[in-house]
């Protein structure tokens, strides 16, 4: 039989000596998923396909005994494998998402601790909206009215004026988004950062792209051979800089190449995330790609626009293997026109008090992104949806296990 634990697994042999083996009788009463303690003699078998080594049974202790019935099967839909999600994560390749997203998340907090970034953890209970009020989760809060947060955008920011100059953040972010899509969920990760004294969206993206380098590169260091194993492909590590490519000139690109965006002054759909992908793949080899330039009519009030064309944004979306998995900006500082930007998007400067508070004592020139970790993770190592790439998902109609 085969016993895994954390590191691996290893063939246990037991010769029969008759029909009163004992220990004989307690293997073949196990059942697969069965936590046995095991003393033996290990032994060198070039023919024995875990590694070439084998353990001959000396003492088999059960620990704790699983019962026969298994609920789920390798076929079994994605669905039924969430439900019991505590087995389906025993597979070996489900549970190498995770080892992979550790090694991700220390190459991440490593690059930015030795460039000295300052960790913040920012709270998740909101007097009000972060982003908008879309979306939210609303919850009872002793005699008032609370929301989960969507983004620590507004805290994040609040660490400028502070001056704490670099930060990062990679904890729980909260959408009341009722899809079913494979990228989004109601809960999910956030990987965020923001930093001062930058000239331009320009130095956030050189940020973001040095980072996911940084992390894909540990990555590939670590598990390289395990993805090939289990994922069926080789993980290469990009090369910066990403490509960058203005969001009108995405569009004309996309047209040309025969798909149209339904809706002039919107945003990249996911079929044009894809068609500029895979421009960008055949012509700079590139599995990123940075669209730019976002019209301030689709950002919100707080992207600052480029001087001399107020309908445009210094902002920017990453895409990944064909999906969206980040927008990023450089913010606007300057208090005038932050309290006019508001007011052009239809909202009250006076419910945006303490958040224009920061900017009325000074705040540097400063940027930065948002980024959904299941989703880098599900691109990464090519996986049809973030349900693979999340420890437990949560969506509209999942809040178990």
């Amino acid at each position: 039989m085969v016993l895994r634990e954390e590191s691996g697994a290893l063939q246990l042999v037991h010769p029969r000596s008759g029909d009163e083996d004992a220990l004989a009788g307690s293997i073949a009463a196990l059942a697969h998923g069965s936590f046995l303690t095991v003393t033996g003699q290990l032994k060198h078998d070039e023919r024995v396909k875990l590694g070439g080594i084998e353990v001959l049974i000396d003492t088999l202790e059960v620990v704790a005994a699983a019962i026969p019935e298994t609920p789920i099967a390798d076929d079994s839909s994605p669905d039924k494998r969430q439900d019991w999600r505590f087995l389906d994560l025993r597979v070996p390749k489900h549970q190498l998402v995770f080892r992979i997203q550790t090694t991700l998340e220390h190459a991440w907090r490593s690059y930015w601790v030795e460039r000295d970034y300052i960790e913040i953890h920012t709270p998740k209970l909101m007097a009000s909206a972060s982003e908008s009020r879309a979306e939210l989760f609303e919850l009872e809060y002793f005699e008032t009215t609370a929301y989960l947060a969507q983004s620590p955008q507004f805290f994040k920011q609040m660490a400028q004026p502070a001056g704490f100059g670099r930060v990062f953040e990679i904890a729980p972010a909260f959408r009341a988004d009722p899809s079913f899509t494979s990228r989004h969920a109601t809960e999910f990760t956030s990987v965020d950062a923001e930093l001062s004294w930058i000239d331009s969206h320009d130095d956030v993206m050189r940020m973001h792209e040095e980072l996911l380098v940084a992390g894909i590169t540990a990555v590939v260091a670590k598990h390289g051979a395990e993805i090939e194993k289990e994922f069926g492909f080789t993980l290469e590590i990009p090369t910066a800089p990403f490509p960058r490519i203005p969001l009108a000139e995405a569009k004309r690109i996309v047209a040309e190449r025969g798909y149209e965006i339904p809706r002039a002054d919107a945003d990249m759909d996911p079929e044009g995330e894809r068609q500029i992908a895979a421009f960008v793949k055949e012509e700079f080899g590139s599995d990123f790609v940075f669209v730019t330039d976002y019209a301030s009519s689709i950002r919100p009030f707080y992207h600052m626009r480029h001087d001399g064309d107020a309908g445009l944004t210094k902002s920017y979306d990453l895409i990944y293997n064909g999906v969206e998995i980040s927008t990023g900006a450089q913010r606007e500082h300057r208090i005038d026109v932050l309290v006019e930007q508001a007011r052009e998007k239809g909202l009250d400067p006076e419910e945006l008090d303490f958040y224009l508070d920061f900017f009325r004592y000074g705040v540097p020139p400063h940027g930065g992104f948002g980024m959904g970790l299941a989703r880098v993770l599900m691109l990464m190592l090519r996986e049809s949806s973030i349900r693979e790439t999340t420890y437990l998902f949560r969506g509209p109609n999942r809040l178990l296990p």
